[in-house]
């Protein structure tokens, strides 16, 4: 399998996966300005959305969007989803989806650096109010759905990484920064942010 991604972007969740599971993974850096990848290939031909992550499949098949790949890397493996068929399992998805369309494309907006300053200002307010949650849901805990780390947990910590390099103050949230030490002082998180950032370009 090969993850195409993009250092420090969403497609960092999936590498983190990988690497918690032990998959033997391949990965390959995109310039997604240029949408050419660090071998020459034209991105727009691997994934005409043309973002990150997208995962070939070693039949040639390639899977994008974050709360599929990481479901699908996790299933190559054990421990990182519950059980398919639980209300856990349900939980979960309910997680992956919550990130996704709720934190992560609120997020996206404030990377636009011709964003108004009123309307960079609604976005930070809205994010918080989704942290809020989070902060409820990770209080007394370790991770999202209790003491194991799932898929979840590496795709918020990842976007939740964004907060000091787009200048977001989210230190009212105690256990969410709490999580997110936790989260970054795990093994696979730093090897997977060592391997991207040594990545050829």
């Amino acid at each position: 399998m090969k993850l195409y991604f993009s250092p420090g972007a969403c497609s960092l969740a999936p590498h983190i996966v990988a690497r918690e599971l032990g998959l033997d993974l391949e990965i390959e850096r995109v310039d997604l300005a240029g949408k050419k990848t660090a071998s020459g290939e034209d991105f727009w031909a691997i994934n005409p959305k043309g973002y990150v992550p997208a995962l070939r499949l070693d039949d040639g098949q390639v899977l994008t969007e974050n709360p599929a790949v990481l479901q699908y890397l996790a299933e190559r493996g054990s421990g990182l989803v519950p059980p398919a068929g639980s209300f856990e399992r349900s939980r979960l998805t309910e997680m992956l989806a919550f990130i996704n369309s709720e934190i992560h494309k609120t997020w996206s907006a404030l990377f636009n650096p011709k964003i108004l300053p009123e309307v960079r200002e609604e976005r930070i307010a809205h994010l918080k109010k989704r942290y809020q949650l989070v902060e409820q849901w990770l209080t007394g805990k370790q991770y999202l759905l209790g003491d194991q780390f799932t898929v979840a947990d590496a795709y918020l910590y990842v976007v939740t990484s964004w907060a000091t390099m787009l200048k977001v103050d989210l230190g009212e949230l105690p256990a969410l920064q709490a999580f997110v030490e936790r989260v970054g002082a795990r093994p696979a998180v730093q090897a997977a942010r060592k391997a991207e950032s040594g990545a050829k370009a």
